[in-house]
């Protein structure tokens, strides 16, 4: 959990019901195929956090409206996007809970702030380039999307590939 000096804010990773399925078949209806990251640096979705070099990691696609619309019998109608995301081959446990900080926090990303309200319909977004202090710049673009009533959650993406990052909801 992140607590700053105005407002409080979650980052929300992919649910474990959606990663078990996730991993045996994706969103797109492809099987999951683990493979050993060779690399490190993968932005993680059941964790939030970079993947080390050996993980056993999968690339899937992604539907975090369809999946939350589900849950909670809204309508996104065609706002229901699905993308790649990066995730643990197995369980991991989930994120740390002593995190601080917002995950991909990198100065000089860009980020897309996309609000969604109770019913799955996009009501608005905001590009921001994160700033050296890329936790005041989260903080400012969620207080600024939850400034409106109507807003139930934000999805924040990458703007370079336009991956899912993670979902907040109304504190």
């Amino acid at each position: 959990m992140l607590t700053h000096m105005t407002s409080t804010y979650r980052p929300q990773p992919i649910t474990p019901a959606a990663l078990q399925q996730l991993r045996v078949h994706d969103d797109a209806g492809r099987p999951t195929t683990p493979y050993p990251d060779g690399e490190g640096g993968a932005p993680l979705r059941c964790c939030l956090r970079p993947s080390a070099v050996g993980d056993r990691i999968a690339l899937v696609s992604y539907a975090p409206l369809r999946r939350w619309a589900a849950e909670t019998g809204a309508e996104p109608g065609a706002y229901d996007e699905q993308g790649p995301v990066f995730i643990h081959a197995e369980d991991c446990g989930g994120p740390a809970t002593d995190s601080t900080g917002y995950p991909w926090a990198r100065p000089g990303a860009l980020r897309a702030f996309r609000r969604y309200d109770g019913r799955g319909h996009i009501t608005g977004g905001r590009l921001v380039e994160l700033t050296e202090d890329a936790d005041a710049c989260f903080d400012r673009a969620l207080a600024e999307a939850f400034a409106d009533p109507g807003t139930a959650q934000v999805h924040v993406r990458a703007v370079e590939y336009g991956c899912y990052h993670f979902r907040v909801d109304r504190p």
